[in-house]
């Protein structure tokens, strides 16, 4: 009796070894914290339910995605790289030139069923290289307006139709704002990641930001992309507020009209206070825009592993949270769209119906345009150049638009390749 007691013990300490053993942790960076942990939550209790042997490790969040840049540029130095990596859909080039990224087409040859169409095409564009795939898209966002009805009431605004569809009409309902009592009328995201609303400005009058290695914001549009954000920051008197500052004092109730990105919608909802929050089309120059910036991320397979075991731990994984449910899971909690066609028209069939404040961004679809990244090792360097700049005409140092547009394109194309 004793003996069998003592084998039955040495089969339970045994099994429990070999679970152990056989259990494979994958590491994984993301950026944005506040609007994605709550997507991971519920994506994270899916996959262990599917996969029980793969234990997801979170690294510290990224800041943003010019940090999440940053940082596994340093993790691939120092030897200290994840096995996935959400970035930006504009910063996946530079890591395939590095080779830290990794091809995903042999993983994706071993799908019976895996539909490469089923993605939205401008975004795995975004993410192949010389043919092969590296990055799959895993959300899709383009900058909308917020605003608070109940403050947009007191400037006579009280239909969807009244809201403004021109920069000129938000001026002129910031001042009706501000004349009703409302402190802070306005605030407009010159500050989120990638350069994006000096992108959204340019591609607003059909122009790209770059051609080739050449910045092209040297011109006519690039002048009235500055003045118009001169004319907004004026005519509005917007508070220099950080992103977080901005979205805390939107959700209060405190700011009538926002502008920002659709990814934000989840986290206003779950935050506001009791106004009626209404989301709409991002206005143009004068006109209705003729194209809007892709924001949004991709996974990236950076593991330096060699066992195959890892990587294909790490590959289902990715596959998971940029497909199906998963990518389902990103819509349901926040205001990116999954760009998995799949996920779009199964799962999320009457989604968008239900929950109008996520179906502007669905309506702009047609006005998707390349989200781009300033080329070369000193990419973040213009990137940051350009955020000082803009900043200048935040606080009032920058006045006259001509010296800075030259400036800026001056100094720009310095640090540019040639």
């Amino acid at each position: 009796m004793r003996s069998l007691l003592m084998a039955s013990a040495l089969a339970v300490v045994f099994s429990t070894t070999a679970a152990a053993a056989d259990k494979i942790v994958v590491e994984f960076g993301y950026p944005y914290s506040h609007l994605f942990d709550v997507t991971y939550e519920k994506q994270l209790k899916k996959f262990k339910k599917a996969h029980p042997n793969i234990e997801i490790k979170m690294r510290a969040a990224y800041e943003h995605y010019e940090d999440g840049t940053n940082t596994v540029l340093r993790e691939a130095v120092s030897g200290n790289l994840p096995d996935v990596t959400m970035q930006g859909l504009n910063r996946q080039a530079i890591f395939v030139e590095k080779g830290i990224a990794k091809s995903l087409e042999p993983f994706i040859a071993k799908e019976a069923n895996f539909a490469k169409e089923g993605y939205h095409k401008a975004m795995l564009d975004l993410g192949t290289f010389d043919g092969k795939v590296y990055g799959l898209p895993f959300s899709i966002s383009l900058p909308v307006g917020y605003y608070n009805m109940d403050l947009m009431n007191k400037a006579g605004i009280t239909q969807v139709s009244q809201l403004p569809r021109t920069w000129g009409q938000v001026i002129d309902t910031c001042k009706k704002l501000r004349s009703s009592g409302v402190k802070n009328p306005m605030f407009w995201g010159w500050n989120i990641t990638g350069n994006w609303f000096l992108q959204a400005l340019m591609w607003s009058q059909g122009e790209p930001t770059m051609k080739g290695n050449k910045v092209n914001f040297d011109g006519a549009a690039g002048l009235k992309a500055f003045e118009t954000m001169k004319a907004i920051f004026r005519g509005c008197e917007m508070e220099n507020l950080n992103w977080k500052a901005a979205l805390k004092s939107f959700s209060a109730g405190e700011i009538g009209m926002m502008f920002w990105s659709t990814s934000a919608v989840g986290t206003v909802e779950r935050a506001k206070g009791p106004f009626k929050l209404v989301t709409n089309e991002f206005p143009g120059i004068g006109e209705n825009p003729k194209g809007l910036p892709a924001g949004g991320n991709a996974a990236l397979l950076v593991s330096t592993s060699k066992d195959p075991k890892q990587l294909d731990a790490a590959w289902k994984w990715l596959k998971f949270i940029t497909s199906g449910e998963g990518a389902a899971d990103v819509a349901r909690t926040t205001g990116y769209m999954p760009p998995n066609k799949a996920a779009n028209e199964i799962i999320l069939k009457d989604f968008y119906s239900q929950n109008p404040a996520k179906a502007t961004a669905v309506r702009q679809l047609p006005l998707l345009r390349e989200w781009q990244a300033y080329p070369g090792d000193k990419g973040l360097a213009v990137t940051q150049l350009i955020y000082d700049g803009i900043e200048r005409i935040v606080v009032g140092d920058a006045n006259d638009m001509k010296d800075l547009q030259k400036e800026l394109v001056e100094e720009s194309q310095d640090l540019l390749p040639k």
